[in-house]
């Protein structure tokens, strides 16, 4: 199985936050960990924010729907 592995920019394009709040969400465990490829690289599976990116569209949508009843 092949996963692809994205660096910060892309991840920063494909989820749309900054660096800063990625980190922040991170540190609290709000965001998926980094995976470490060198001593100063890092990066993400494409994969766990695939899932992220998911989970964020089902609690909003359920959001929603609690507003609506």
């Amino acid at each position: 199985m092949s996963e692809r592995l994205l660096r910060l920019s892309e991840v920063i394009e494909k989820i749309g936050l900054s660096r800063s709040e990625i980190y922040k969400r991170m540190a609290r465990g709000d965001f998926p960990n980094s995976v470490q490829l060198g001593a100063r690289s890092v990066a993400w599976t494409e994969s766990s924010l695939d899932k992220w990116i998911f989970e964020q569209v089902r609690d909003s949508a359920a959001i929603v729907k609690e507003g609506k009843k």
